[in-house]
């Protein structure tokens, strides 16, 4: 096989498994890292480089790489932005925590948010109480959206939510 194909088959391979594994394993959470997030970029983007390149260590196939990478992402955002279906497949669709002051104990818990982490995402809006809430919802990008039953206007919180340690342990 041509050496350069092999990188490309390559790379579409790994993009593919990235895809698929970043959504069965959470929502893209990566505008606020932990530190045990980015030692797991890091040491993943190292794992797979080698699946990607195999032994061509040279700059073509790094650049070919690199190129390939871009080009897949360019294409399935275009794709994405095209086909709602495949949006949501991929980035899942936004859950309901909150609606009319009632707690979805069911999303909480599918979504592996904690009570207190729900409750210190309404107090970064100056909410008190989640009974004052009128809508909470955890959106496709992780960030926690509130509307207050007081007022008509929607706050993004920049609260992300970030599963903890000890929540994939215990699962």
């Amino acid at each position: 096989m041509n050496p350069y194909l092999d990188i490309v088959l390559r790379c579409a391979g790994v993009y593919l498994f990235m895809v698929i594994a970043i959504r069965i394993f959470g929502k893209k959470e990566l505008s606020q890292l932990s530190t045990t997030d980015l030692v797991f970029l890091v040491l993943i983007s190292n794992s797979v480089q080698n699946a990607m390149v195999g032994p061509n260590v040279s700059l073509t196939g790094g650049v070919l790489a690199a190129s390939v990478l871009f080009s897949l992402n360019y294409l399935l955002k275009v794709w994405m932005y095209r086909s709602g279906t495949i949006k949501e497949l991929i980035e899942g669709k936004p859950v309901i925590l909150i609606s009319d002051g009632k707690v979805d104990i069911a999303n909480l818990h599918n979504e592996s948010i904690g009570m207190d982490e729900l409750e210190e995402a309404i107090r970064e809006h100056g909410i008190e109480s989640y009974k004052k809430v009128r809508l909470a919802i955890l959106e496709v990008d992780g960030n926690i959206s509130v509307i207050s039953g007081e007022a008509n206007t929607l706050r993004q919180s920049r609260y992300k939510h970030r599963r903890k340690q000890k929540n994939l342990i215990n699962k």
